[in-house]
């Protein structure tokens, strides 16, 4: 019962402040990162660089490296996720939700954003899955739902209406990240307003990670910051 109660109070107060929902969980929401260390967390993929200063996870970007993420060591399924973002300008990131790496190669065969079925080669080591967007670029798309290093764009706050959402993420400030996971529903908020609202059930579960996007060969870029603090979690039961 504890999930439909919070649907319910969601389903009513669509567009307040994502922890206002909190308010319908049993549970409270627990720290997904203590404030003061990362031990336990696994990098994968580039050599960009973490470290916890002030209560907050920083990731900093450097050249020649590829996509790099800082994941959780443990799954998650269903949950409530809340974490605030702040992003130098320029820069790229994510959070990604039930996402994976696997020790050997695979392949897939899915619907990409094209709308044709190919079959997708994920590399050995390589982390892919769902990633929320945060995006402080003129293309606004923070919030979005991207599948990282799979099937591309899955929920893009793109046109008219989608004027609020795009214009929900503040450059420069720190921005409050809601997320929510049950079955097959993903859905997003950025302080406070409704950004995706995705139906998928390709991945059911898996770790969450914090990204430091590729720069590429770009010096002017190099050490730029994005911060996560306050980053917390509530698990919900399958089936409720």
């Amino acid at each position: 019962m504890r999930f439909f109660r919070a649907i319910l109070l969601s389903a009513l107060l669509v567009g307040v402040v994502g922890a206002t929902a909190f308010a319908a969980l049993s549970e409270p929401m627990k720290p997904l990162f203590d404030g003061k260390s990362v031990d336990g967390w696994v990098k994968r993929g580039g050599k960009a660089e973490y470290r916890v200063e002030n209560g907050e996870i920083i990731g900093v970007s450097c050249v020649n490296t590829e996509n790099t993420f800082l994941c959780t060591p443990r799954t998650y399924g269903d949950f409530v996720l809340d974490a605030d973002v702040k992003i130098d300008e320029g820069l790229n990131s994510g959070i990604q939700i039930r996402s994976e790496a696997f020790d050997e190669p695979k392949e897939v065969t899915a619907v990409v954003e094209d709308g044709t079925e190919k079959t997708i080669k994920i590399p050995a080591g390589r982390v892919h899955g769902y990633q929320v967007e945060i995006d402080p670029t003129d293309r606004a798309f923070s919030g979005g739902i991207y599948d990282e290093a799979r099937r591309g764009w899955l929920s893009k706050p793109e046109g008219d209406d989608h004027k609020e959402a795009r214009a929900a993420f503040k450059r420069d400030q720190w921005n409050h990240y809601h997320i929510e996971c049950h079955g097959d529903s993903i859905k997003t908020w950025i302080n406070g307003v409704p950004v995706a609202d995705l139906h998928d059930d390709m991945t059911p579960a898996g770790f969450i990670a914090l990204q430091v996007h590729s720069i590429g060969n770009d010096k002017a870029m190099a050490g730029k910051e994005v911060r996560w603090r306050n980053l917390k979690i509530a698990e919900l039961d399958a089936g409720e």
